[in-house]
């Protein structure tokens, strides 16, 4: 008789994270991008981690950014505005559409609290991707959180 097979993580595959930074990376929600690496490790390996922010982003947080092993995605944005974060939304939901179509992606961690996102989830789906979202208590979407194959709340 043969032992009982384990699974590992990397079994699970590779996985994409991408961080909705204006939306997320707030002093009220005390983010922690490595609980973020954290959880999504249980899901594979990880081979692609972004956080996008806007060009109004300090040095401070682009730098905690980089210290904790993600790709900065730094937006221009269209207006003077620092809470617009529109055009950082279209940039995450491209790059994740992108690497869900294009790249050797078993899961996808999108880490939001917005509704904007639910395409980006539908679309992963529809490519037989694994879905988690990773979200902050206070204004997180409910048809995200449904539509998501994996919920977690920091």
């Amino acid at each position: 008789m043969y032992p009982q097979r384990r699974t590992t993580r990397n079994e699970y595959g590779s996985v994409a994270i991408f961080v909705d930074g204006p939306n997320m990376l707030r002093k009220e929600f005390m983010i922690d991008l490595g609980e973020v690496r954290r959880i999504a490790r249980k899901f594979g390996r990880i081979s692609i981690a972004k956080v996008f922010i806007n060009q109004y982003a300090p040095e401070k947080l682009i730098e905690a950014v980089i210290n904790e092993g993600f790709e900065c995605e730094m937006v221009l944005g269209q207006k003077a505005d620092m809470e617009t974060s529109a055009d950082v939304d279209v940039s995450l939901a491209t790059a994740a559409t992108e690497a869900i179509i294009t790249k050797n992606i078993d899961t996808v961690v999108i880490v939001t609290r917005d509704a904007d996102f639910l395409p980006v989830i539908q679309k992963a789906k529809e490519y037989g991707k694994r879905t988690v979202i990773i979200g902050a208590e206070t204004g997180f979407s409910a048809s995200l959180q449904n539509a998501a194959d994996v919920v977690e709340v920091l």
